[in-house]
């Protein structure tokens, strides 16, 4: 009972230290973090989550602004490369207990001037995204990380240090890991998220410049692992503002909090298949070409359904190359992984030729005939990610004569339906025996603007292609 009593004792006091100390959501970026940093090289897998919190601006006088923010996760861990959902970038160093990263990384915090009244007539701070280096050593007895990242969209212009301790308890499917955080901001990331310039000024708002600060944050991640495949995760994360920010006449609260919760599935290995059940197709790769021209309808709804009329926004081209790897095999279905680049053709509408690029898992299944048992189609439905080097002109029309807010992004999410025919039915040649003739359905997509890291995106565009795949 004493030991109990001096726990709750060093708990008590734990807290009352990191209140008296800690900063805001510098937790965010823990908070942020998924269990998918130890899956093997090679591991691609797709997941969701909503991020939600207590902001230190005032609260939105909104009744229709979006409190919760939908997270698409894209996740792929390779022996260089890696993609973890809000970040991602390249393993320099790998192995048990150390990680050397080039990082990049999504900046969430942003003050919307529309979120309340009293905050009209103020500059917009966006959200952004930050890159810089990142070291990780893990060992028994935690893990260590630090970062530096700096804007890499020219928008705070600011840098970021970070420092955190995180502890692993595991207990069988479960995993709670408790985090320590500190984090160091400059003044042009400070000033640029929490200070007042004299244009924006006023009497009631004052001008205001907090220079640097330091954050400290604690916080517990969650994972239940159900299946080999299926997890679920739960984190949260508690700060309270600095001083300097505390002060600052956009801000009403002295603490803030940040939740995040949702779950991820793996699909396979492109490195080291690990769920084939046919060992022939262990190593199974395709390429694919395709051609088409901008659709007028919407994936879901219009082009599923047969319509594939052309658009009346705006009359495009696009030609496509797509490398695929089978992840999984089934007697149902398979999974794969597939990367794209796209030329899109704008020219004529004065929007200049420029590419896309598009990484994405694909479900695809076969129809067979029911007397021969032979192969007579395949079909397929895609998800991942899109950015194109411009704004499709399609995008941009439409977001403007939507009546919606009008944003758009470089960065969206990816759909894809396919629907083909072996040819190997049609003719006996040999380069072609292992080859399909069909459609492609490509499609961008901000998910109904319910996403901050889509640009609160609530539109997209499509085109309909004709393709030839063949398989290796």
């Amino acid at each position: 009972m004493k030991i109990l009593a001096y726990a709750n004792r060093g708990l008590r006091l734990l807290i009352l230290t990191l209140s008296a100390f800690v900063g805001m959501a510098a937790s965010a970026q823990e908070v942020a973090e998924i269990p998918f940093f130890n899956a093997p090289p090679g591991t691609a897998g797709l997941g969701g989550g909503i991020r939600g919190g207590q902001s230190p601006y005032l609260a939105s006088d909104n009744e229709d602004q979006r409190r919760l923010d939908l997270i698409p996760l894209y996740l792929y861990e390779g022996q260089y490369l890696f993609v973890r959902g809000t970040a991602g970038g390249v393993h320099i160093v790998k192995n048990d207990s150390l990680e050397i990263n080039l990082l990049g990384r999504y900046r969430f915090q942003k003050l919307d001037p529309d979120s309340n009244v009293f905050y009209q007539g103020l500059d917009e701070r966006k959200q952004s995204f930050d890159a810089g280096v990142e070291f990780a050593y893990t060992k028994n007895w935690g893990k260590l990380s630090l970062n530096w990242v700096t804007d890499a969209l020219d928008r705070h212009n600011g840098q970021e240090v970070q420092f955190a301790y995180r502890y692993f308890f595991e207990m069988g499917p479960w995993t709670v890991s408790p985090f320590i955080g500190w984090s160091w901001q400059d003044e042009n990331l400070t000033n640029y998220y929490f200070g007042v310039s004299e244009a924006e000024s006023r009497p009631d708002l004052p001008a205001y410049a907090p220079g640097e600060s330091q954050w400290l944050s604690f916080g517990l991640n969650t994972s239940w692992q159900i299946s080999d495949r299926i997890m679920l995760f739960g984190n949260l994360g508690f700060g309270g503002t600095d001083s300097v920010v505390d002060n600052s006449p956009l801000v009403e609260e002295a603490g803030a909090s940040a939740i995040f919760i949702g779950g991820t599935y793996v699909f396979g290995n492109a490195r080291r298949p690990d769920y084939i059940i046919d060992e022939e197709r262990a190593g199974e790769w395709s390429w694919r070409v395709n051609y088409g021209y901008q659709a007028d309808g919407n994936i879901i709804g219009e082009v599923d359904h047969g319509d594939f009329s052309k658009s009346g926004v705006a009359d495009t081209n696009i030609a496509g190359l797509t490398l695929s790897k089978l992840l999984t095999d089934g007697s149902r279905v398979d999974f794969l992984g597939k990367v794209a680049a796209f030329r899109h053709y704008e020219k004529d509408e004065g929007n200049d030729d420029f590419w896309s690029y598009a990484a994405f898992i694909m479900v695809q299944g076969k129809g067979y005939s029911p007397w021969s048992k032979e192969e007579i189609f395949r079909y397929g439905f895609g998800f991942g990610m899109s950015y194109a080097e411009n704004i499709p002109i399609a995008e941009q029309r439409k977001q403007t004569g939507s009546g919606a807010k009008g944003n758009t992004s470089h960065f969206l999410n990816y759909l894809e339906l396919t629907i083909d025919f072996p040819l190997r039915r049609a003719s006996k040649a040999r380069w072609l025996q292992n080859c399909y003739a069909g459609m492609t359905v490509v499609h961008r997509s901000g998910i109904f603007g319910t996403s901050d890291i889509l640009g609160d995106v609530s539109g997209g565009a499509d085109w309909i292609t004709a393709h030839l795949e063949c398989t290796r």
